[in-house]
């Protein structure tokens, strides 16, 4: 129930309103497909998952100060011999 009721925002609402468009177009058209997609599409966006769960696709926004595990790289030159 918590996942339903928290964390709503714009393109939450967005995602709702068109998986139950799609539902409904899918009901009024009679097609089967729409209406699976308009049940998947609205209840991914009510339960607030993805393709990988529940935040399983956001990345780690902190900074890491590492300039103290810094190598001298040394490069050598490759000529062709003719």
């Amino acid at each position: 129930m918590q996942a339903i009721l928290s964390n709503w925002n714009l393109f939450r609402i967005l995602r709702v309103a068109l998986g139950i468009f799609i539902l409904v177009q899918g009901l009024v058209g009679k097609d089967t497909f729409s209406i699976v997609m308009g049940s998947v599409f609205a209840g991914m966006a009510l339960f607030n998952v993805g393709c990988c769960g529940a935040g399983g696709c956001a990345t780690d926004n902190r900074m890491t100060n590492n300039k103290t595990n810094t190598e001298e790289v040394t490069y050598e030159e490759v000529l062709d011999k003719k």
